[in-house]
């Protein structure tokens, strides 16, 4: 056996005796609000399709026609002949609805983070990112080739004290997630705009968990009302908006400046125009109902009040995604299995997607379960948690 498959091998030893070897579900209609997993079905509560809008007949009529009148590919890049008018309306619209001069659509949230980091930092450019950013913002920064200065997560003091000492840096670029996936807590946006300024840097944060949530959907910038002060905006068609897709919003010569320089854009075939179709339904559909994420973050603040009170870890979040902080990676699958054999589906969180100790269950609530199944959700986790 060559060395490269013997240190594959022992890597995949030492996962598994950690408790973290990961597996691929055999779930069909993982996005569905129930699950079929063999012969039971189950709550879907690890789906990041907070809206439930990819089960919209909207979303689907407009995939349909689309196929019909373009068939079912791109054909090429965009700079190619990858584009297509649904491209353009989507862009007009996606602007609008972020309240941006311009804006541009990936094939990926974690694609427009590679591009748009790649693109506008490099070995001259110091990054200062939170901590407990998402992976693809930290391979975006490491693909750049810039120097990655991490700040204590949510820690603005933290940061400022960096800051202060690079200050004569002249690149510098901040960079954050809104809503963070794994904690469910906000980023303090309004003191990130302030350092901003105070320091000369470019402003980019990741809305992917805010989209269609905060902000009558249009995320966290908006509902904090600094849209204006941040230099870009990127986001996904891919959570709460049902569909699949990244975004970024932004000044027309940044995203100019994307379209000639982001190589995870020029290189690569465009989106299905049928995708692309979904996409725009999904924000027409948040522009006639804004405010569809209100009543399930007041029903996650319910949840959390409730598990609190029985003395239940569940972090620092502020948000409609509920980490029940459990440490231990062989418990934690314990009592995922537990909920399972009651008929809820939620995920299990180990390390290295978060830090050692921490291992979690991650509970991402949905805007369309009914009263009665949220009280029974309530009573479940009560039951299996208090044990």
């Amino acid at each position: 056996m060559s060395g490269i498959l013997e240190r594959i091998e022992q890597q995949l030893e030492t996962i598994g005796r950690d408790g973290r070897l990961r597996r691929l579900p055999a779930i069909d209609n993982g996005k569905d609000k129930y699950l079929q997993i063999g012969e039971q079905r189950l709550l879907n509560l690890a789906s990041n399709d907070y809206l439930g809008l990819s089960s919209s007949p909207l979303l689907a009529a407009a995939a349909h026609d689309a196929i019909n009148e373009y068939g079912a590919s791109s054909g090429a890049s965009r700079l190619v002949t990858g584009n297509n008018r649904l491209y353009q309306e989507l862009e007009h619209e996606l602007a609008s609805f972020k309240a941006q001069p311009a804006a541009l659509v990936f094939n990926s949230g974690y694609t427009a983070n590679l591009c748009l980091l790649a693109s506008l930092a490099d070995r001259h450019t110091l990054v200062f990112s939170d901590r407990l950013n998402h992976a693809s913002i930290i391979d975006g920064i490491s693909l750049s080739g810039a120097k990655h200065v991490r700040y204590r997560h949510n820690d603005m003091a933290h940061l400022a004290t960096l800051l202060t000492k690079h200050k004569d840096h002249p690149h510098k670029l901040i960079i954050t997630d809104s809503v963070f996936s794994m904690d469910g807590d906000l980023a303090d946006l309004p003191s990130l705009v302030q350092l901003k300024h105070d320091f000369n840097c470019l402003l980019v944060i990741d809305e992917a968990h805010a989209t269609g949530i905060f902000g009558h959907g249009r995320g966290l910038a908006h509902e904090f009302g600094v849209e204006q002060e941040i230099d870009l905006h990127m986001g996904t068609f891919s959570k709460a908006l049902g569909s699949f897709g990244g975004y970024v919003g932004g000044s027309r010569l940044l995203i100019d400046y994307l379209i000639n320089t982001g190589r995870a854009l020029i290189y690569t075939t465009g989106l299905p125009p049928a995708t692309v179709a979904s996409n725009l339904a999904a924000i027409r559909l948040l522009q006639q109902n804004p405010d569809q994420g209100q009543p399930l973050l007041t029903m996650a603040r319910n949840l959390v009040r409730h598990l609190q009170d029985l003395g239940i870890d569940t972090g620092p979040t502020e948000s409609h995604i509920i980490p029940i902080i459990i440490g231990d990676n062989e418990r934690t699958l314990q009592v995922q299995q537990q909920l399972h054999d009651m008929g809820i589906h939620v995920g299990a969180i180990r390390p290295s997607t978060v830090p050692t100790g921490t291992a979690r269950l991650r509970l991402a609530l949905r805007a369309d379960l009914t009263l009665g199944e949220f009280e029974l959700l309530t009573t479940q986790l009560s039951e299996v948690l208090c044990r």
